[in-house]
């Protein structure tokens, strides 16, 4: 009898398409993560409260409120216990990785220039994909590795203008520190991808927010302070958190850092828009070959999926 061959030969086709499909959801729940963050600079420009540890605390708690409800609007509060529960250990690293970079960044304003903490953060896709490929076997191509580099190149440009004159080990080894756990939340989040990573993020602004509250001087705040915190937290951190471990677990982590990198580019538009602070020409000149390389590398990802998910010739 003739074997049939068709069905064979369509299975990976159609495999393919559904991973094409997956990395596009993925790299676009990170972009939205990434789009959510950038307004942070905004945001924080019209806060006038003195304590940094008090923006903390209100900015965790708002965030750790958005995260509670969105996780008992989606799953019921059997369902949202029951993810907190089978989290794990991965769960809880998450969390305290997130909960190390947030609060290591506001101590590191206290050391170092912000131009100095934007250029370590920079590094993040580069110690992903480092990260990725010895622990996940990850494989970084050719075309991902340069993408990685001018995304560094382009912020180094942005931030040239304000470097600081002198080195502070302790605000620069923060700085490093953070894009470090931030590139390890990263890696376990695509290694775990099975693992909702919602109430590890949920767990990590708890933990913001506890030391928050046990530094601030006082939690006092005006209206339109707490107006501000609202958005600071809910939106700003929560919304895109949620979107990010949703989305960084379906794609290669380095392609998940890279396009994270967005963050800062978009983030002086935004000030520049509302609060008409105008970017200066290094700025302008970085950000739009951070977004040329971002672009570029999507176009590439998009072009290579499409070569993948075409079917075999019978």
């Amino acid at each position: 009898m003739r074997q049939e061959t068709a069905l064979p030969i369509a299975a990976p086709a159609s495999a393919s398409l559904s991973e094409s499909a997956e990395t596009a959801r993925g790299a676009w729940l990170v972009f939205g993560a990434a789009l959510a963050w950038s307004f942070g600079g905004a945001i924080a420009r019209g806060l006038e409260i003195p304590d940094p540890w008090a923006v903390v605390a209100w900015r965790s708690i708002f965030a750790a409120l958005f995260l509670l409800g969105f996780m008992l609007w989606r799953d019921g509060p059997a369902g949202t216990l029951r993810l907190f529960r089978t989290m794990g250990l991965p769960g809880v690293a998450v969390g305290c990785c997130f909960a190390t970079a947030s609060v290591s960044f506001v101590v590191a304003l206290g050391y170092t220039s912000v131009a100095n903490i934007l250029l370590m953060q920079a590094g993040v896709p580069l110690i992903a994909a480092l990260l990725g490929v010895v622990f996940l076997r990850e494989r970084v191509d050719r075309v991902t590795w340069a993408a990685i580099f001018a995304v560094i190149s382009g912020i180094a440009v942005m931030v040239s203008d304000s470097f600081a004159a002198s080195v502070s080990f302790a605000g620069d080894g923060l700085a490093l520190l953070i894009a470090v756990v931030f590139a390890t939340a990263t890696v376990i989040t695509r290694r775990h991808s099975g693992v909702r990573m919602t109430p590890a993020v949920c767990l990590g602004v708890l933990i913001g927010a506890a030391v928050g509250i046990t530094l601030s001087e006082s939690l006092a705040v005006s209206g339109r302070d707490l107006l501000l915190l609202l958005l600071f937290g809910a939106l700003n951190l929560g919304l895109g958190m949620a979107l990010f471990v949703t989305g960084a677990r379906l794609i290669p982590s380095a392609l998940a850092a890279l396009i994270s990198t967005i963050e800062p580019v978009l983030g002086p538009v935004w000030v520049w828009l509302i609060h008409a602070e105008v970017p200066a020409p290094r700025t302008l000149a970085g950000g739009a070959l951070v977004f040329l390389a971002l672009i570029g590398h999507i176009l590439w990802q998009w072009r290579k999926s499409r070569r993948m998910a075409l079917p075999l010739p019978n």
